[in-house]
């Protein structure tokens, strides 16, 4: 473990003053929730443990046994501990795109590679650098984040707990938080947060209706929620499209464009979207650009996973696979898996 710290050590000390500060407080805002955390075994004998707490726990333990055992998902000590954090999310991301384009700005980090946002443990550091973005011209957003993985580096620490930011999710949804995480220290690529969203959306997708296969009311709620979503997508993706119709359009009529288009969605987002009205209210091309790495290559990786016979080893090899080619070749070998 020390000769991991003295190489970040040094990798930070190349990167500069800015990369320096953003890993300072990333690392101690991580130990935090580390030394915030204990073993689940040690809340369920804890008497002062609430009981519907101490439920919610045995059974993300069974949602963790089945990620490893039906899954394929990593068998370690993620999610093996909690920690009530006190506060509404486990870290805030700071998410920024052009005034007439939707290419999300990029930070890079030594090791961690390159990600289309930056994270940040304290809400006030976040707005703070935000309006720095702000003021340079970047349309940014702020978003509450209620979870997130190290990718298994932090399992000599103990693994990256449960939090109370997600942990009263209802059960499908609590099943596709864990199992989204773990599938980030199944496959992650440096270089291409679109891949890694997707894939890990699939896997979230495809194992919670595995895990609630059993559970038909559950099931049942989950995939009324999964529905409203998909309608609230299909708007945003039509927006997002429209929007890049725009801002490929003459300069002069970009601002006009633009805010005929949002105007538009706002209104039909009462109609077409309920429950998502207020994304629209907010949003801005940082909204739909981190939108798109999550959502849109998530059906060809069903489809991979179709074709992989839905057999979870498969699927996640013929993932890594697709991990050594170039971004380009990816996009292209998703394109054209069969229907």
């Amino acid at each position: 473990m020390i000769r991991r710290l003295l190489f970040v050590a040094l990798a930070l000390g190349l990167a500069g003053c800015s990369a320096v500060g953003h890993w300072r407080q990333a690392a101690g805002g991580h130990l935090g929730i580390l030394r915030a955390s204990r073993p689940v075994a040690d809340w369920l004998a804890d008497p002062a443990t609430p009981p519907d707490l101490a439920q919610r726990l045995q059974l993300t333990q069974q949602m963790r046994d089945f990620a490893s055992r039906q899954l394929a998902l990593p068998d370690n000590n993620s999610y093996r501990r909690y920690a009530d954090l006190h506060r509404p999310a486990a870290v805030w991301n700071i998410v920024a795109a052009p005034e007439f384009g939707l290419t999300l700005k990029t930070w890079c980090y030594p090791i961690m590679g390159c990600a289309g946002y930056q994270g940040w443990f304290d809400r006030a550091e976040a707005d703070a650098h935000a309006a720095e973005l702000g003021a340079e011209g970047w349309e940014v957003q702020v978003q509450a984040i209620p979870a997130y993985s190290t990718l298994g580096w932090s399992r000599w620490l103990g693994g990256d707990p449960l939090l109370n930011t997600f942990v009263r999710y209802p059960e499908g949804e609590l099943a596709a938080m864990l199992f989204h995480e773990l599938a980030h220290q199944r496959v992650y690529l440096s270089d291409d947060t679109a891949f890694n969203e997707a894939y890990a959306s699939a896997v979230e997708l495809l194992g919670a209706r595995e895990w609630l296969a059993g559970r038909p009311e559950a099931l049942a709620a989950f995939e009324a929620g999964r529905a409203r979503r998909a309608a609230f997508l299909q708007l945003a993706r039509e927006g997002r499209d429209r929007l890049q119709a725009v801002y490929e359009g003459a300069a002069e009529a970009r601002a006009a464009g633009k805010a005929a288009v949002m105007a538009e969605l706002r209104e039909r987002a009462v109609r077409e979207a309920p429950g998502y009205e207020g994304w629209f209210q907010r949003a801005n091309n940082a909204s739909f650009a981190i939108l798109s790495a999550y959502s849109d290559l998530v059906p060809a990786f069903e489809r991979l996973f179709e074709r992989e016979g839905r057999d979870w080893p498969r699927f996640h090899s013929a993932v890594e696979r697709l991990g050594a080619l170039s971004r380009e070749q990816r996009r292209e070998a998703l394109r054209v898996a069969p229907r």
